[in-house]
């Protein structure tokens, strides 16, 4: 059976919900980089009407390959109609505040970051607390909700484009590569080379090789 990818959009629709704005974020789990967040609005008459061929099969970034992402990601971010932003918070501030709290604020300045502000959030995952604007958590929202899909891409693509930068820079490490995970090759380096500036002090792996180094 298939998913209607906008039931939760529709559903605030009838109820006089606009600007119904889908929330994800990509980097909670690496030792390196920033976290990003990406929120996105879809037009009304796509929910009503049906989304565009050319992103019927937008889904969960994770299971979209680096090709879809990126034709994806293009056409999000170039469609008049469609409202987008991100939020990147940095490594120093992941260790100084902590990742979870660090996705949260990503979260609130990339809505924030919209103009007008979206009346509601869909937001992939659990609650929010600190989220200032009235939301409805959907687990595995990603492959739920096209909202929540579209800022999972742009989440996504945006952060990769920031790793591959980050590899020209420190590039005994192999971000473009594994975008910061802790993959044996990472490992391997980390424990050769020690942290470089984006690695995150506070996660258990970065702290060891740190004082193997010592």
């Amino acid at each position: 059976m298939s998913v209607d990818r906008f039931l939760f959009e529709r559903t605030l629709l009838d109820q006089g919900v606009t600007n119904i704005a889908g929330v994800d974020e990509a980097g909670r789990g690496p030792l390196a980089g920033p976290v990003v967040a990406a929120t996105v609005i879809l037009p009304a008459k796509w929910i009503r009407c049906g989304i565009p061929e050319e992103l019927r099969s937008l889904n969960d970034s994770k299971q979209l390959t680096l090709r879809q992402r990126e034709g994806f990601f293009v056409i999000l971010t170039t469609l008049r109609d469609v409202r987008f932003a991100s939020s990147i918070i940095n490594s120093e501030v992941i260790d100084f505040i902590n990742i979870l709290q660090a996705t949260h604020r990503a979260m609130n300045e990339a809505l924030a970051r919209l103009n007008p502000a979206p009346a509601h959030a869909l937001v992939d995952g659990l609650r929010v607390p600190s989220l200032r604007f009235p939301q409805t958590p959907i687990v595995k929202g990603d492959a739920l909700s096209y909202s929540i899909a579209a800022a999972s891409v742009v989440a996504k693509v945006t952060r990769d484009r920031l790793m591959h930068a980050f590899d020209a820079q420190y590039p005994h490490y192999g971000f473009a590569e594994h975008k910061g995970y802790g993959t044996p090759k990472h490992l391997a380096m980390l424990a050769k080379h020690g942290p470089c500036p984006i690695h995150r002090q506070s996660f258990m792996p970065v702290k060891q090789a740190q004082l193997k180094l010592l």
